[in-house]
């Protein structure tokens, strides 16, 4: 960018930044996330040191504090501002990976990843390397009195009983930033955030891998019943049982102390040592947690608070379209590289040509892109103050990016579909879908594998999985003798799956997994 360039773009963020001001600190209103405002600030400075005679005193960048205060007054209220009074349990959320445990007698023999809820993978060996995961269970301490009613089952389940413990796997942020630069400097890749991390830590073949990561655990759950009445009463126990439990968590009362709670925990995420994305608050009374039942596969008597998502700006340097195993074209921006919550974010989906209208965004703009979910990236809103009338529409493609036959848009459906049943793209996406985790789930089989075989002519359809041999696979790039054979058992062994499960991978139509 020239500095004429620069120069319109320096005024525009300045009008920008300024009204995004006036919003907030006038009208008390909210329009862009203070990440996002703070985005745009990063780069007016970025222009402004690059070009320094375009610095002004009016800049917002040229703000500076008034003197310091000695104290602050005190102010009596001539009538007390009450809050809501009226009981939850509220603690961290970490950004780990969901463990559970099981002891025999007082030993740990199981530990196992949450899975799909219902199967999980078997990672004891792997969780026995983490040393704040106790390999035999024994009491730190007296069982406080409100432990009474509990003692005798609690000392009999350890010397002849099971016990299952459940909790999160994490990395310290500091852990973290000491593997980064490990990695770094070996010129090997550079891991985006911790609880990947932590997730593929676990997941290692390998012990000595998990061992060089220095994993945490905290406790925040004993599924076994000792008849304890609260869970706040289970995060004492898990004390007294040798685990770390939440130190932040606490038992409230009322929906304002909840709020509150999340106010005061999201002020100080970022001192904290590991990540957190939000807070889970449930019932703190086990009987009553229990009768509120379940509804799908959560229980109705717990909800996770998130934090707001990270946000930041970027431009929108074209918008393309996918084809998805369904034949539906979803638009995605293409985006200057960002980083986001440690994440770098080079794209962005539009979802469908009703959220392009909605939004009104144009190739071009500068954009305000958050992670859903703080996982996957969206725009959440276009500056169309910042448009130079450079910026250009983006229109549904008439014919297929993939195989180029129609587009069909059906009346009363916001979908544009390719009307080619056997356009590659469905055909590889459907495979894709085929070989899902939550369909077939066939170890050692990803997109990846999938690619090569459909290149090579080896497979045409999901049922030529099934007649592969060790000798088509085992001359392909990325395979020797014994992934082959691992791939070919893994196949073998995945014949006979649930019905639900079949008829998910099929991915008919209107037909998901519930």
């Amino acid at each position: 960018m020239n500095k004429e360039e620069a120069k319109k773009r320096v005024e525009k963020l300045r009008k920008v930044i300024n009204h995004q001001r006036y919003l907030y600190h006038v009208l008390d209103r909210i329009d862009l996330s203070d990440a996002a405002l703070d985005s745009l600030k990063h780069e007016l400075k970025k222009w402004e040191d690059e070009f320094p005679d375009l610095i002004t005193s009016d800049s917002p960048t040229q703000r500076v504090g008034g003197a310091a205060l000695d104290k602050f007054q005190k102010v009596s209220h001539a009538v007390p501002m009450l809050s809501l009074e009226d009981v939850f349990f509220a603690e961290l959320k970490f950004d780990g990976l969901a463990v559970s445990l099981i002891y025999k007698d007082g030993v740990l023999i199981q530990g196992a990843t949450r899975g799909d809820g219902e199967v999980g993978e078997d990672v004891t060996q792997n969780l026995r390397t983490i040393e704040s995961i106790p390999l035999r269970l024994e009491l730190h301490g007296t069982l406080a009195k409100n432990f009474s009613r509990q003692a005798d089952a609690i000392e009999r389940a350890l010397s002849e009983g099971i016990i299952e413990i459940r909790g999160e796997v994490i990395i310290t942020k500091k852990n973290f930033e000491k593997i980064n630069a490990a990695q770094k400097k070996k010129g090997e890749k550079i891991y985006a955030n911790p609880r990947n991390l932590a997730a593929g830590s676990i997941r290692q073949l390998d012990p000595a891998i998990t061992v060089s990561r220095h994993l945490d655990f905290f406790a925040y759950d004993i599924v076994t019943d000792f008849g304890q009445k609260t869970h706040s009463e289970e995060h004492d126990l898990l004390q007294l049982l040798g685990f770390k439990s939440d130190g932040a968590a606490k038992r409230l009362t009322g929906v304002g102390e909840v709020s509150k709670f999340r106010n005061e925990i999201a002020k100080k995420r970022e001192a904290l040592a590991y990540h957190v994305d939000g807070i889970v608050v449930q019932v703190d009374i086990n009987e009553l947690f229990g009768k509120l039942g379940v509804v799908g596969k959560a229980p109705r008597g717990a909800i996770a608070f998130k934090f707001p998502p990270e946000e930041t700006t970027t431009r929108v340097l074209d918008i393309r379209s996918q084809v998805g195993r369904t034949g539906v074209l979803t638009p995605v921006a293409h985006l200057e590289p960002v980083n986001i919550g440690g994440v770098v974010v080079s794209r962005a989906t539009l979802h469908n040509a009703d959220e392009i209208e909605r939004l009104g965004v144009k190739i071009g703009d500068t954009v305000v892109v958050g992670r859903a979910g703080d996982v996957i990236p969206d725009i959440r809103a276009v500056l169309k103050d910042l448009r130079t009338g450079k910026e250009k529409p983006f229109h549904m493609p008439k014919s297929c990016p993939v195989c180029g036959n129609q587009v069909e848009h059906p009346e009363g459906e916001v979908a544009y579909r390719c009307v080619n049943k056997k356009c590659p793209a469905l055909q590889r996406k459907g495979l894709y879908h085929f070989i899902s985790r939550k369909a077939f789930d066939i170890d050692g089989l990803g997109p990846k594998t999938v690619n090569v075989l459909l290149d090579q002519g080896l497979i045409q359809d999901a049922a030529d999985l099934f007649e592969l041999k060790e000798g088509d696979l085992a001359p392909l790039e990325r395979f020797g003798e014994k992934s082959a054979a691992n791939v070919v058992r893994a196949i073998s062994e995945r014949t006979r799956i649930t019905l639900p499960r079949f008829l998910y991978a099929l991915g008919i139509l209107h037909i998901g997994e519930e």
